[in-house]
């Protein structure tokens, strides 16, 4: 099995090209200059012309705060691109897997969201990513929506590695304790979604297709996240660092985050037997790899 996937450098990307040929698939991941999804031609030309299987469209404009400056990059990237993105899927008569977020929500619900629950994103970013998934899902209906959050893993930037700079040279870190969600690492997301373009592809069951919900098992907030890192890095080298819980008024963004960003991931489970593990599990193989 071919699968193209968007964006060459990303968190999601890296874990699928190197989870890729363990599951027996070939990874071809196309970016800029071949493919633009600020522009929908070459994203046109880089598909068809690559004769995927099927289509991750891994590949966004994750820069959240930067969004708020930039919302017509934002959009274009995040909703246009992914729109041009599935029609080519479509002409070539494959599925597509689009990766979405939990900022599609307004982050103010008790529980976790449900994919039946309404959307309310409070930033740039979180309208963009709700456009996005809006013009794949009217551009293909052989798709399959999945949205994630907190995305950490050995490549790239991200929460994690931040903390592990921070405790290079910090006895103490100030972190977010208000905001709840799950930490997901990248390696998990890949191994998904690859099982879910494979389903794609065998199955043309219509319940396959649609909006899913795809994080680790459990649940965190920001400085609890933090305290897992600490801890097992302190297992490791016998130097432990403290966590302050602060509020998220005590650290202001240009861009909103949804205070809660929990996602029931029952209806994957129950449709496509994919059932993330715990992230505390998913962060001790992480730090493995990087310690």
């Amino acid at each position: 099995m071919r699968i193209v996937v968007t964006g060459r450098e990303g968190q999601v990307v890296s874990a699928l090209r190197e989870r890729g040929p363990l599951a027996g698939v070939e990874i071809v991941a196309l970016g800029r200059p071949e493919l633009d999804l600020a522009d929908p031609a070459s994203v046109r030309r880089a598909i068809l012309a690559a004769e995927p299987d099927a289509v991750i469209s891994a590949a966004a404009y994750t820069a959240v705060d930067k969004a708020e400056s930039e919302a017509e990059l934002a959009h274009a990237v995040n909703a246009e691109g992914p729109g041009a993105l599935a029609a080519a899927a479509a002409e070539r008569g494959v599925p597509v897997v689009h990766l979405s977020t939990d900022y599609v929500f307004a982050g103010d619900k008790a529980g976790p969201y449900t994919e039946d629950d309404a959307t309310g994103p409070v930033s740039v970013y979180g309208r963009t990513k709700l456009e996005g998934e809006r013009r794949v899902a009217a551009a293909q209906p052989d798709h399959a929506i999945l949205r994630t959050a907190w995305v950490y893993s050995p490549f790239g930037a991200n929460f994690l590695k931040t903390m592990l700079r921070l405790a290079e040279t910090r006895d103490a870190v100030n972190v977010v304790a208000d905001q709840h969600g799950t930490p997901t690492s990248a390696l998990d997301i890949a191994d998904a979604a690859i099982a879910v373009a494979r389903r794609l592809r065998a199955d043309p069951d219509p319940a396959l297709r649609g909006v899913f919900h795809l994080t680790g098992s459990g649940e965190a907030t920001w400085a609890d996240f933090a305290e897992a890192i600490f801890a097992e890095r302190a297992a490791r080298t016998g130097r432990p660092v403290a966590v302050g819980r602060i509020g998220t008024a005590d650290y202001p963004t240009p861009a909103r985050r949804p205070a809660n960003s929990r996602l029931s991931g029952d209806k994957l489970a129950r449709v496509h037997g994919i059932v993330l593990p715990d992230w505390r599990l998913s962060t001790r193989a992480v730090l493995d790899r990087l310690l």
